[in-house]
């Protein structure tokens, strides 16, 4: 009979500890400050640029269309973790329920899948914008961008969806201290005494399915905007069409970058690499999009810096006038 309940209770899914970035406790308070400031730069950037293509009837286009799908998402993503790393790092607030920590993955994994599918779309609005110039308004109508930004954000959903099926079905009796500072799916599953195979391949299936689909349509989209760029007579127009992609080439390299540091780390790192630098780097890749794309874009666009200086100097006339 005590076998018996041992091994129920055995199965059931526990609440879990969050035990931040491992063997560095003891500096949890400085680690806290950049997450905290690139935090407050990631939500003040993102609602700007959201609050600006909202009014300005100039940025209603396709690109700034993408691009605020793009902030919303990052948005998701910055307030699904960094409140709880830094309830952890200020108040030592760890524990998270088994439905929050199922909640939060959920949010996560779908989140970063959906930044990684609108940056794939941005490219193809690029390849439009530079091989069809003439089509670009009649192929990139506003019905066109609402089913493409669907289309993305139920992708991420229907291939995050069994994650937290696949981690309840597990049994947990190896502890609840997860060494990181959210809840991601291989961090949980290994928690288990279970087989967690499928686990593993099925993330690795997602992996391919979201970021290897999406890396593909970007490298065919730039390689043929390459080629129809390279094709222009004049230096001028060639100068100027490129320059309508550098900013999405940064929001890029400071996406997939991270991410691909944290992919062949864990695989051929070993044990060379420190699990605080693991954990680190899973963070940044979570945080440095959201906080380094609107000041890119804010930066590189013209038509979004000049909306900024219109406000400003707007603003800037009405305190005079009214002194």
């Amino acid at each position: 009979m005590i076998m018996l309940k041992l091994n129920k209770t055995e199965w059931v899914l526990p609440s879990f500890i969050l035990n931040g970035v491992p063997g560095l406790e003891d500096v949890h308070i400085w680690i806290s400050l950049p997450f905290c400031s690139m935090y407050v730069v990631a939500m003040a950037g993102n609602c700007g640029l959201l609050y600006l293509i909202y009014c300005e009837d100039s940025l209603h286009k396709p690109m700034y269309y993408f691009l605020a799908m793009l902030s919303l998402t990052d948005l998701v993503i910055c307030s699904s973790t960094v409140p709880k790393a830094l309830s952890i790092f200020w108040f030592h607030l760890k524990k998270i329920g088994s439905d929050g920590c199922l909640i939060q993955m959920f949010f996560v994994h779908t989140f970063t899948g959906m930044e990684s599918g609108v940056l794939m779309l941005m490219a193809l609005d690029r390849y439009v914008a530079i091989c069809y110039p003439l089509r670009y308004s009649t192929i990139l109508t506003n019905p066109v961008i609402a089913k493409a930004g669907l289309s993305t954000f139920l992708r991420g959903v229907l291939l995050i969806i069994p994650f937290p099926f696949l981690i309840k079905r597990l049994p947990y009796c190896r502890g609840n201290v997860i060494p990181h500072t959210y809840c991601d799916h291989m961090s949980v599953a290994k928690l288990s005494c279970g087989n967690t195979k499928v686990n593993a391949i099925y993330g690795l299936i997602v992996a391919l399915l979201i970021g290897g689909f999406d890396i593909l349509c970007i490298t065919v989209s730039y390689t043929m905007i390459l080629t129809a760029v390279v094709s222009l007579s004049s230096a001028e127009a060639r100068r100027k069409a490129f320059s309508t992609c550098t900013a999405h080439i940064c929001a890029i390299v400071f996406s997939y970058s991270p991410a691909f540091f944290s992919f062949f780390s864990h695989r051929f790192g070993g044990h060379t690499v420190p699990p605080s630098c693991h954990i680190i780097m899973a963070n940044i890749y979570l945080l440095l999009p959201p906080t380094m794309n609107p000041v890119v874009y804010g930066v590189k666009t013209k038509q979004i810096r000049d909306c900024v200086l219109g406000i400003l100097s707007g603003s800037k006339n009405t305190k005079s006038q009214n002194i």
